[in-house]
């Protein structure tokens, strides 16, 4: 069962993390609106918790090597995890103005990627410098991403 937790708060802090941020950078550059971030962030952490939730339900009912216990423990960390760390995301925006709101996320955001990258690489022996870049420079990449369909999406229909 601890296996199946593992599976299931590794792929939700993740996904909460690195989707969050995706977000609030491509909505931010996009529209400057407050009500669309927090808006997005509930999708997120409700929709979108629940969508990954059940991909992981469904990906350990696929392997067929997993009690019925076992698949609900996964499914339900992954909701918990990913609702819980995209929520997080508000705090920021209720307190701060818009502007310092996202850069105080996406320092929030890669500081618990970070950490949570040094005790995964920790836990499988591996060098935690390297997993930590790897991982970091994926949630940067989606951020740049997102920040220029935003600015694309604002020219283009704004």
């Amino acid at each position: 069962m601890i296996h199946s937790l593992k599976i299931g708060f590794s792929f939700g802090i993740t996904s909460g993390i690195i989707t969050t941020l995706g977000l609030i950078v491509g909505l931010h550059s996009g529209t400057h609106s407050r009500l669309a971030i927090i808006g997005g962030i509930l999708t997120i952490a409700i929709a979108d918790a629940f969508s990954d939730a059940l991909g992981i339900h469904i990906s350990e009912e696929s392997e067929n090597k997993h009690t019925e216990k076992e698949i609900w423990g996964s499914t339900i960390a992954t909701f918990f995890s990913k609702f819980v760390f995209s929520a997080t995301f508000i705090i920021p925006v209720l307190l701060f103005s818009l502007t310092t709101a996202v850069i105080v996320g996406i320092i929030w955001g890669l500081s618990l990627l970070g950490i949570f990258s040094y005790y995964l690489a920790r836990e499988q022996n591996a060098k935690p410098h390297k997993v930590i870049i790897e991982h970091l420079l994926i949630a940067i990449l989606v951020m740049i991403i997102s920040h220029y369909i935003g600015d694309w999406i604002r020219e283009t229909f704004g």
